[in-house]
């Protein structure tokens, strides 16, 4: 793995990088003694299992059994190749990898065909956004953003564009540049014509809105039309590169003020992410024009655990608002809701106000969603109305029953004993009457989980064979102590009895042999595949004697040899029975002896 980088370079990367700020960005991790523990990005989890050690510089997830080192994580993570994962990490250490490695994208594990989409879509962000700002073909479109409150930094920041009004220009200009027209319909770039072999451009005379993956990377557009046509946006179509349902719109750049903030908020749609971003609320996403997914909420959740949705203020939005809740409390998250007066979607509310007041009145004033429920409640219902009023107390009273915190579950029984003059004993009765939903609603979670996670829980193993233990102790300690592990070598060599354990071993003795010092986080860059560094990983987890003494050492070595002794016992016992049975006395009695003595041997 990664041979076609040196060694030495290898080296410095993982000795100048720090692999908790790496994976930082990705899990929102919280110190806990040592180690740092947040929610497993790679299986479903609501308690954080997922361990990452600054000392060893590796990551270890208790739940699943991932584990490895700086680069396995971002490989496991991004899918990246090794290069690609060593880059990433180079780059954000200010290492400069050779010109001749990062050239050869051999080793990438995007498709070409995928490949060559996104660089089509990374070409054509910079073409529109050129058009529009340096051209007089862009100038209508640019002077209608400007009109709009949209800033010359904004519309740089979010590379917006324009497509001009031309029905084939893009088509050919991509041609003329080597993209087959096939792969650039597939793409959702053109759009080719009835019983014909020509294409056409699918976005024109638009302004352009690129939509980034989470990297970064263009893999899809917005564009909104500049005079009457319908529909007044057009998306691009779902593709190999383009999942609605796994992207949130401009996550990329929020990711930095999400922990910053520890908070993200959540819009319905691109346009009101760029209007609160230029109002100061730079911890902004959005789903893509669709109902939040689970899996769109658990990515958010790896990431932080407040989120403030700020949807439209109209019937959709608050019904939309309740979904999205209902969603993200299922993964775990902690929600507020921003509520918007008058009806006003945020871009709307943004240029009424002003950006201070959107900033500091609706997002910095936002409620928890207990109170935002009792006013979805509340809609449309006359409270003087006893029939009306006795469901509104009912719908409250089956929220409040599924609130975790008793002080919560007070307030609001308090709040409704005072608004409607009812004592709290009767409330505390009826709410003690009210099964939750919490635990149909939670198994209902679970079971989908698995279909979107990519990895299992590892089911809970009993204590493990004194043998096994004694193995998983000796290769913590060779980790640790290359002198240990010279000692290991001369009195076990290879006769562990663990196939996974004999090869880790094998590969160790070879890393010190190469004159490697102690380095876990090095070690594991040297391992051939995931399934070795999972169990290496967690192995260095293993709390061990800061020395290990020589009665401890042969203690481990003898359970690892007595182990082969036991399992030639039982074999020779299965012979002895054997003979018996077919009346070979004099052999049986000779077994007999034998095992005697392997017996014998186990007791010195």
């Amino acid at each position: 793995m990664g041979n076609r980088i040196p060694e030495e370079l290898i080296e410095k990367i993982q000795r100048t990088s720090d692999i908790v700020d790496v994976i930082s960005e990705y899990v929102q991790l919280k110190k806990q003694g040592r180690n740092y523990f947040g929610l497993c990005p790679f299986h479903g989890e609501k308690s954080p299992s997922f361990s990452v050690s600054a000392d060893k510089q590796i990551f270890h997830c208790f739940g699943c059994g991932a584990g490895g080192n700086v680069f396995s994580f971002l490989m496991q993570h991004e899918n990246y190749s090794f290069i690609e994962a060593a880059q990433h990490v180079a780059d954000k250490v200010g290492i400069e990898l050779p010109t001749e490695i990062t050239a050869n994208d051999q080793e990438r594990n995007i498709p070409k065909d995928a490949e060559k989409m996104i660089e089509a879509h990374e070409l054509l962000k910079k073409f529109y956004h050129h058009l529009l700002v340096n051209t007089k073909e862009g100038q209508e479109a640019l002077d209608y953003l400007l009109n709009r409150g949209f800033t010359r930094e904004t519309i740089d920041t979010f590379e917006i564009g324009y497509a001009l009004d031309s029905w084939d220009f893009i088509s050919k200009f991509l041609v003329k540049r080597g993209f087959s027209a096939d792969l650039m319909e597939e793409a959702g770039l053109l759009v080719k014509k009835n019983n014909s072999d020509d294409y056409f451009d699918r976005f024109r005379n638009r302004i352009m809105f690129p939509i980034t993956d989470h990297h970064g990377m263009t893999i899809a557009f917005s564009g909104r039309v500049l005079g009457d046509e319908k529909p007044k946006y057009l998306n691009s179509p779902e593709t190999k590169i383009f999942n609605k349902s796994k992207i949130l719109y401009n996550f990329h750049r929020a990711r930095v003020h999400i922990r910053k903030n520890q908070q993200a908020v959540l819009f319905e749609g691109f346009a009101d992410v760029i209007s609160s971003s230029r109002s100061g609320v730079e911890n902004a996403i959005a789903t893509m024009g669709t109902s939040l997914t689970e899996e769109q909420a658990k990515i958010l959740r790896r990431n932080v655990s407040e989120i403030v949705i700020c949807y439209d203020s109209d019937s959709a939005g608050i019904e939309a608002t309740n979904r999205a809740a209902k969603i993200l409390q299922s993964v775990g998250c902690h929600i507020n809701v921003a509520m918007i007066q008058d009806g006003l979607d945020p871009d709307d509310y943004i240029k009424k106000y002003g950006s201070e007041k959107f900033k500091n009145d609706v997002i910095g004033a936002s409620v928890p969603l207990m109170t935002f429920k009792m006013s979805y409640y509340r809609r449309g219902k006359n409270l003087q109305n006893e029939g009306e009023r006795f469901q509104y107390i009912e719908n409250i009273l089956g929220e409040v029953s599924q609130l975790k915190s008793a002080v919560e579950k007070e307030i609001y029984l308090k709040q409704l004993s005072k608004e409607f003059d009812l004592s709290m004993d009767v409330l505390k009765e009826q709410l003690n009457q009210k099964k939750p939903k919490q635990e149909s609603d939670h198994s209902s979670n679970v079971k989908k989980v698995p279909q979107q996670v990519k990895r299992n829980p590892i089911a809970r193993k009993s204590l493990l064979p004194a043998f096994h233990t004694a193995e998983r102790m000796l290769i913590g300690y060779m980790l640790r102590s290359k002198d240990l592990s010279q000692k290991v070598l001369e009195r076990l060599g290879l006769q562990f009895n663990i196939e996974e354990h004999k090869a880790i071993v094998t590969y160790l003795y070879g890393f010190y042999e190469e004159g490697n010092e102690e380095n876990v986080s090095s070690f594991l860059s040297r391992l051939p595949n995931a399934e070795l560094q999972d169990i290496v990983s967690n192995i260095a987890m293993i709390t061990l004697n800061t020395e290990v003494s020589e009665q401890e050492l042969s203690d481990c070595i003898k359970q690892v040899l007595n182990h082969q002794k036991m399992l030639m016992i039982k074999e020779k016992e299965a012979v002895k029975n054997e003979a018996e049975r077919n009346k070979q006395f004099k052999e049986a009695a000779q077994i007999a002896m034998e095992i005697i003595q392997l017996k014998q041997a186990l007791k010195s």
